[in-house]
């Protein structure tokens, strides 16, 4: 496993293990346990996700000293603000039972999102969070915080694959210092990304699948990765990418295969805006 350095010297795995969608308890706690057990080190939920205190639940349990971990979670749009966002993180912090946390993030650029980046600078300050970012913020509204704000966001965790590259996003992410992290690093399966002809026959050539390649291809473009699989044998073929490397060649061919544009989710949009703001995850 290699790491990055973010800009306030804290270490973060380039790969990591998410579990967006496994709402299931039980199928969480096997999940990450398995996850853990692979080699993962870097474990990626929200408070969003409905499942943090599975997470917690298979951290604790896997006998692994906890300053090797990085755990990750999220605060939700309906947490935003100063004091709410303090509540939202002792929550946070109850359901994983742990005593501090490695990385917290804004979850969506709505609400009032500088309220919520005041507290999480306190916790930070404090000790409670080793490192602060945010997830889905353009460049203008990544530029905007890192320049008012006195502690900059270390990572923006966007949404990145070879269909939705966003060259401009980590052109700037890069000018302030800020770490891209990519989720849906396998663009989610869209448009049969496993079959594609171009990214099979560079995987023939490495010996390695469709899945491998992508997320190799992640790395050398030095963006962290945290694929979700609930299977453990991708798991391991997820973590099986440190030992080959894509040419100039192959880089400049998956670079062709961009669309320039998001089919997941647009952030921009002002129906967006009204269904994440809309979503409720308590009373």
């Amino acid at each position: 496993m290699k790491y990055v350095t973010l800009q306030n010297g804290v270490k973060m795995p380039m790969e990591g293990y998410g579990v967006f969608q496994i709402t299931d308890a039980g199928q969480c706690e096997q999940c990450v346990g398995d996850a853990l057990e692979t080699g993962y080190r870097l474990i990626d939920t929200a408070a969003a996700y409905q499942n943090e205190e599975a997470v917690g639940r298979a951290v604790r349990g896997s006998g692994i000293p906890r300053e090797d971990l990085f755990i990750t979670t999220k605060l939700w749009v309906q947490d935003a603000g100063y004091d709410s966002a303090l509540k939202a993180f002792d929550g946070s912090m109850q359901k994983l039972g742990l005593d501090y946390l490695d990385l917290y993030l804004i979850h969506q650029p709505f609400g009032d999102y500088y309220g919520s980046w005041r507290a999480m600078e306190r916790l930070h300050q404090e000790g409670r969070i080793r490192a602060i970012g945010v997830c889905n913020f353009a460049e203008d509204r990544l530029v905007d915080l890192c320049l008012n704000h006195e502690i900059a966001p270390a990572v923006n965790q966007i949404e990145l694959h070879p269909f939705h590259q966003q060259r401009d996003a980590l052109r700037i992410m890069r000018d302030y210092g800020v770490q891209p992290e990519a989720w849906g690093p396998l663009s989610e399966g869209q448009k049969d990304i496993f079959h594609n002809r171009l990214l099979s026959k560079i995987a023939v050539k490495h010996e390695k699948s469709v899945a491998q390649v992508i997320l190799r291809w992640h790395i050398q473009r030095g963006v962290v990765i945290i694929p979700k699989t609930v299977h453990r044998d991708r798991m391991e073929e997820n973590l099986n990418v440190w030992d080959f490397e894509l040419s100039e060649q192959e880089m400049a061919a998956i670079s062709t295969m961009d669309i320039g544009h998001s089919e997941i989710i647009d952030h921009h949009c002002a129906c967006t805006a009204k269904q994440l703001n809309g979503w409720k995850i308590h009373e």
